[in-house]
């Protein structure tokens, strides 16, 4: 269960970020504790055929960890910006990473919360709300996506001419902010991501706020029986974007709940999951991202 899942999130104290210096300076390792236990049918790709590191990104005020992948052979490669869940860079989004280096990626993950804490080390998700994700300001995710870009550049293996990038559940949300926010962007493919909820100071808009500012296609995967997403707020989402003539899907999976990609946890739909995977990377062709 997530934040969207527990109902806690958009309900989250306005709280102004103070905290100086970073928590995490390195990624955890294997799955956040508050997902145990790990599903059987989790999903492993192994890094054969792929260069696949953790890495430092500057960003304005030091650095965050990152999760890197891409082919060990060529380049540079079009370029996925991830954007994690709640839980993190966990194994489940580093996994994620190394599926999009095998379809001939570049796919980076930054450690989006670093300032705020490590979200692997809770037990318990309305612990980890309170204490970290509400404590994260938008405009620093968008600051510090804008530097995870700016980092894939500056490799030389990274072609962010065609710069797309995708998220899941509370990353899912970010994507349809990020949309808005960077005039480069290509493509964009949000998993359940939450569409209108109370704003805080820190988390000022959602989507259905930005319609009208998206700078990017966006492809929306929802499922109709997500119990803290209602099927009611997508469609004003996919009305919206009609209504300010830009280019959005929205697919709504019929008897499937949140985080249907999530193989390591018991919401996982395989037949929703794998048609998803497929319609995200068809967008990324389709929208020059490939």
């Amino acid at each position: 269960m997530d934040a969207v899942e527990s109902g806690l999130e958009g309900l989250l104290p306005r709280s102004r970020w103070s905290r100086r210096g970073f928590v995490m300076t390195s990624l955890a390792t294997g799955f956040a504790l508050s997902v145990q236990p790990v599903s059987a049918e989790a999903i492993h790709t192994d890094a054969t055929g792929l260069d696949v590191a953790e890495v430092k990104v500057p960003v304005t005020d030091g650095s965050v960890p990152a999760y890197r992948a891409m082919p060990d052979k060529g380049g540079p490669f079009p370029t996925v910006l991830v954007v994690q869940e709640i839980f993190g860079v966990h194994e489940h989004i580093k996994d994620l990473c190394r599926r999009l280096a095998k379809a001939g990626y570049y796919a980076i993950a930054p450690e989006l919360y670093a300032r705020q804490g490590d979200p692997s080390k809770y037990t318990d998700i309305p612990t980890l709300i309170s204490e970290i994700v509400s404590k994260v300001p938008d405009s620093q995710v968008m600051s510090d996506l804008d530097a995870t870009e700016a980092y894939a550049k500056g490799t030389g293996k990274a072609d962010t001419a065609k710069l797309a990038v995708t998220g899941f559940c509370w990353g899912g949300g970010t994507v349809w902010r990020y949309a808005a926010h960077n005039p480069t962007l290509k493509a964009a493919v949000a998993w359940y991501g939450p569409i209108d909820r109370p704003r805080t100071e820190l988390q000022p808009k959602y989507p259905i706020d930005l319609a009208a500012d998206l700078k990017a296609p966006v492809l929306g995967l929802y499922g109709a029986a997500d119990t803290g997403i209602p099927v009611e707020s997508v469609e004003r989402m996919r009305a919206a974007c009609k209504a300010a003539n830009k280019t959005c899907e929205i697919v709504i999976y019929p008897d499937t709940p949140h985080g249907f990609n999530a193989d390591y946890r018991p919401s996982y739909r395989p037949e929703a999951a794998k048609d998803g995977w497929a319609k995200m990377l068809a967008w990324f062709k389709d929208h020059g991202v490939a």
